[in-house]
């Protein structure tokens, strides 16, 4: 684990034989993911603000949230001193509580040894004096360039078809015939080009993985669906958005009560691979994606 920094910020940087991170030490943020020595796949954004509680940074790259979005909550300050802890094959990053509510956010990353592999858990703990209702938030600002892929659901969800299976969410500044968007009956996909006003949508994915393709490397991110779970933003542990400068994948836990002491954890697998003949993409799509 070496150390470096982004716009004067330490990091921590990761490797493998297959891919480098580089997470900062402030942290819970990781602001770039190379795959075999390649480009950062992570979108790059260095922004600042003044939230009245002092500046918050957007810093690109992954980071942790936590939903329903408001102010000022989700956007408190988030520099400044946090806890590393080495863990095998990764490390831990946990910041101290925050001013209003008084929740603490902490990642764990760990690189597959051998594969382009990594697991990212995300957590929340309640540090607070009262109960907090909110779910975990995972999202990850990528390039422009590339296409999102969204699989939609395709069965039946009674026995005799009567009962929707599928609902979307859309953003009041969203325009439904946006270019960028295209929906089909098993997937969406959004091409991921610098358009204004921004696209962002929402669903329950039952299949529990999201991706993007961008420049011949398809990165996957999984995480559990849990069915049956009530979730933000009108029952969406997914959610899409795109602008002019970055595209961004975000999964969702489920929406519930945060009691003073406990936590909530909500993990992601993410995988990298160099090519579209994989099991999950059938032809169609690739047709598509191509």
């Amino acid at each position: 684990m070496a150390s470096n920094n982004y716009h004067g910020f330490p990091i921590l940087t990761l490797t493998n034989t297959h891919i480098s991170l580089d997470l900062l030490a402030s942290g819970p943020h990781i602001v770039s993911l190379r795959y075999h020595g390649g480009a950062n796949l992570f979108g790059e954004l260095f922004e600042q603000k003044d939230t009245g509680y002092g500046n918050y940074y957007s810093f690109g790259g992954h980071r942790l949230w936590h939903s329903p979005e408001a102010m000022p909550r989700t956007y408190l300050p988030n520099a400044g001193e946090a806890q590393v802890d080495e863990i095998p094959n990764g490390v831990r990053i946990t910041r101290p509580p925050e001013q209003v509510g008084g929740m603490v956010k902490q990642i764990e990353v760990q690189l597959d040894p051998e594969k382009a592999v990594i697991v990212v858990q995300h957590r929340l703990v309640n540090h607070g004096l009262w109960p907090i209702e909110c779910a975990v938030w995972a999202l990850t600002m990528l390039k422009l360039g590339g296409i999102a892929i969204l699989p939609l659901p395709t069965t039946r969800v009674d026995a005799d078809g009567m009962l929707p299976n599928r609902q979307l969410t859309f953003w009041p500044y969203m325009h439904i015939n946006d270019p960028r968007l295209d929906l089909q009956d098993d997937y969406i996909t959004i091409r991921a080009d610098p358009l204004l006003p921004p696209i962002k949508l929402g669903y329950f994915n039952p299949h529990g993985w999201l991706a993007y393709w961008l420049e011949g490397v398809l990165f996957v991110k999984r995480f559990n669906p849990n069915p049956g779970s009530a979730f933000p933003d009108g029952g969406c542990n997914a959610e899409i958005y795109c602008n002019n400068k970055f595209i961004e994948l975000e999964s969702l836990g489920p929406l519930a009560r945060l009691e003073p002491g406990k936590s909530f954890t909500h993990t992601e697998t993410w995988e990298l691979f160099d090519g579209l003949d994989l099991p999950f993409i059938p032809a169609n799509l690739k047709k598509r994606l191509t």
